[in-house]
């Protein structure tokens, strides 16, 4: 009997503590990493922001020196800004510490997608510092650029193009050599010209047509994408015709040193008239034939140089879109585009605005929070 009620005592033990063990709750998994994209914003976000704080404290003290740099170090600080407010988003809202804090670290669970860090310059910043902090972030922009979902791919081309050219800008008038800038990134170029499109060996002649493998869902979509990225690209060989027709136009109105770059333009064009097309028929649209003639807007040989820059600033978007609805080789070559286009838009006097290839209404951005050392502190 004592054996009985020794195991009946044991048993009951047992199954009280295996009830217990059931009904603790399991560890919950921390959070995940945020998806590339959204790192690639926050690491854009953050070196705006640090590179910002360095320009407004140039551009305070080189206009209290009547420094030659001071005019670029005013729009350097506005060109930041507003890339800033491009890049936040509402989840940002409740992440800034108070107007006199600073972050310490960066955004939890927001590493780098890069591997080349940017490090703003130092307490006192000078022009050549800030201008290679400006152009290491531009190469970081436009590889991100590279990986990012479509959206997001355009606004950090975007980005990386306006702070690039902007990095240039300055080191010319801080007296700085611009071949001492770090380079532009992997897979894009400085030049004014585009690198010619590279074919995928392992991609089909129409790679964007349905394999007949996918859902019907999912082949409808694909299909659907490869058609608009298709028409994109027709529209681009038709736009860049009318751009050939129009510099042809121009060159006989031009003074010798504008000919001059109108012609190297007028090269750049013709070849990107000719990729556009091989990237349309790899996207199974007909490039659309050449035309005999376009017409030109209103005053436009009577102001040659203005027309022109209107021409160029009118491509940026267009190649925006490319850019985000591209991938692999055909999305680096639209980046190079866009980036090239800027470089044309910016030498007729044309401005960019702080992200070229996306349409902004800047009066519907979100303002930063007060106190230039604001930085997100998490996600």
């Amino acid at each position: 009997m004592r054996y009985f009620r020794y195991v009946v005592i044991s048993f009951t033990a047992l199954l009280v503590l295996s009830l217990g063990f059931a009904l603790i709750p399991a560890e919950r998994p921390g959070p995940g990493d945020p998806p590339f994209s959204e790192q690639a914003r926050l690491a854009a976000l953050q070196d705006a922001l640090d590179l910002r704080t360095a320009a407004v404290q140039l551009s305070a003290e080189a206009a209290a020196g009547g420094a030659a740099n001071a005019g670029a170090a005013e729009e350097t600080v506005t060109l930041l800004t507003l890339q800033a407010r491009a890049l936040l988003s509402p989840s940002d809202s409740s992440s800034f510490p108070g107007a006199s804090a600073s972050a310490s670290s960066p955004p939890a669970g927001s590493q780098v997608p890069s591997t080349a860090a940017t490090e703003a310059p130092a307490a006192v910043p000078t022009g050549a510092g800030l201008a290679a902090a400006l152009s290491a972030s531009a190469a970081r922009r436009l590889a991100d650029a590279a990986a990012a979902d479509g959206g997001m791919a355009r606004l950090l081309a975007g980005v990386g193009t306006a702070q690039l050219l902007a990095a240039e800008s300055l080191a010319a008038a801080s007296g700085v050599a611009v071949a001492t800038l770090p380079p532009a990134g992997a897979g894009t170029t400085q030049a004014t010209g585009s690198p010619a499109p590279t074919a995928d060996p392992t991609a089909s002649a129409c790679p964007l047509q349905g394999s007949g493998t996918a859902p019907p869902k999912q082949e409808t979509k694909d299909a659907e994408t490869g058609a608009a990225l298709g028409n994109m690209l027709a529209a681009a060989v038709a736009a860049e015709q009318q751009r050939i027709y129009a510099y042809q136009a121009a060159l006989s109105r031009l003074g010798p040193d504008d000919a001059r770059a109108a012609a190297t333009f007028l090269g750049q064009h013709e070849e990107l008239a000719a990729e556009a097309a091989v990237h349309s028929r790899a996207a199974c649209t007909p490039p659309p034939a050449q035309q005999p003639g376009f017409v030109l807007a209103p005053g436009f040989l009577a102001a040659p140089v203005d027309g022109l820059g209107s021409l160029e600033l009118a491509a940026l978007p267009a190649y925006g879109d490319i850019v985000a609805q591209a991938e692999g080789h055909m999305r680096t070559w639209a980046i190079a585009a866009l980036q090239s286009g800027a470089r044309r838009a910016v030498h007729w006097g044309s401005a960019l605005g702080p992200v070229p290839g996306v349409v902004l209404d800047q009066g519907k951005l979100p303002e930063l929070p007060p106190g230039p050392t604001a930085r997100p502190t998490g996600s």
